[in-house]
């Protein structure tokens, strides 16, 4: 389990009692002010400890909701537009507007860590909404897989948000022409 600074000064009561504490092993610093009671833990349970408001998109949520099977080389993190920049080179952030940030996002358990992630159904969106800017090839294997999965996909809140992105028109017809 992941702890702050502030949640080990509670148990050890003193920098000097948690000094002893990561000395004897009994507690782990991972990075600066998060602390482990394991010797190791996952880059995604620091992300989701850190950064508890922010939402896995792109790359991250495509490979997360089984659409690919390229491991991506970064944390893809969707925020709020007036969110602070994130100052880690292993992390893109996206910034998404107050509206849209919270839409499509569910709660799922990846290799031990509950983090948020967009459904498959905003991810399609998100896919067509940044189709120019993805390398052709994963954008077709992501289509092809969501075409397998069409079943899964929930067409009705599909069609009662797209209409709360812009070039809403175009994306569902990108939808019904490409995947349906």
């Amino acid at each position: 389990m992941l702890y702050s600074y502030k949640q080990c000064l509670e148990t050890y009561k003193t920098d000097y009692l948690l000094e002893k504490a990561l000395e004897e092993k009994k507690m782990f610093k991972v990075e600066k002010g998060v602390y482990s009671d394991k010797s190791s833990c996952s880059k995604l349970a620091v992300i989701a400890f850190k950064k508890p408001d922010s939402i896995f998109t792109m790359n991250s949520a495509f490979y997360y909701q089984d659409l690919t099977d390229e491991i991506p080389d970064n944390y893809f993190i969707a925020t709020e537009r007036n969110s602070t920049k994130i100052k880690d080179k292993e992390i893109k952030q996206l910034f998404y507007p107050k509206e849209t940030v919270n839409l499509g996002v569910e709660e799922k358990n990846i290799l031990g860590t509950s983090v948020k992630v967009y459904t498959k159904e905003r991810m399609l969106i998100e896919l067509i909404r940044h189709k120019n800017k993805i390398p052709f090839d994963y954008y077709k294997e992501i289509v092809s897989n969501y075409r397998n999965k069409t079943y899964e996909l929930d067409i009705q809140w599909l069609e009662e948000n797209v209409s709360k992105f812009p070039a809403s028109k175009k994306i569902m017809d990108t939808i019904q022409l490409e995947v349906f």
